[in-house]
């Protein structure tokens, strides 16, 4: 394939690929010409990669979409087949990537209940960095309460790369709170207590906690 094969080129290469290297193949040659000049054919084309049995794919459609950012948001969540764990999966890695407030139900969900820590890891980072800015006064309010709501409760989580992810959420939705002491101290209280050795075991979440208080404004 040459630089200057079409989308069309690129799409039907992605749906031809006869074997899991050339799918790979295709689908990083679309997604960095995507990234180019995006194309909304392309963009769902890579939203259907996240539904094939092919990780490599999947990252780079993954990557791809969030270099298209919020062209890709609508399809991620309108293509989203819930019977397809993979699919989701994938999805939510992208939508946290993305950052936008769109998907915020999706990462709350993933947050909540996904089977995979490393789906409610991603869902949690996101959480953490979802673009507020730009938003109404009261519906950044809404947003930033919910991420919150979702990150007090993935403390409990059981595996540990979550706590971890979720200290991460919390020290960068704080910087979004630009001064709501209600939220400030609800955060400064749950990383304390991710970084109390009485109740957090493991020793990387509670010097990455000590780390997000010594961080906090105020």
């Amino acid at each position: 394939m040459t630089t200057s094969a079409t989308t069309s080129d690129l799409i039907r290469a992605v749906e031809q690929a006869s074997s899991a290297e050339a799918m790979l193949l295709a689908t990083v040659r679309l997604a960095d010409a995507a990234s180019k000049r995006p194309e909304q054919a392309a963009v769902d084309c890579l939203v259907g990669v996240l539904g094939f049995n092919n990780p490599g794919a999947a990252v780079a459609a993954v990557e791809g979409l969030i270099r298209l950012g919020e062209m890709a948001v609508t399809p991620l969540l309108s293509q989203l087949d819930p019977r397809n764990y993979g699919a989701r999966a994938w999805a939510v890695r992208a939508l946290a990537g993305i950052g936008d407030v769109r998907g915020l139900e999706l990462l709350e969900e993933a947050l909540a209940s996904d089977v995979g820590p490393s789906v409610r890891r991603a869902a949690a980072c996101g959480l953490g960095q979802l673009k507020l800015k730009g938003l109404p006064p009261g519906q950044r309010v809404e947003v930033s309460s919910r991420c919150l709501e979702a990150l007090v409760a993935g403390q409990e989580d059981g595996e540990w790369v979550v706590r971890y992810a979720v200290v991460v959420g919390l020290e960068r939705l704080v910087g979004q709170f630009e001064g709501s002491g209600d939220g400030l101290a609800r955060a400064r209280t749950t990383l304390a207590g991710l970084a109390d050795p009485g109740r957090e075991a493991v020793p990387v979440v509670r010097l990455r906690a000590g780390l997000a208080l010594e961080n906090l404004p105020g």
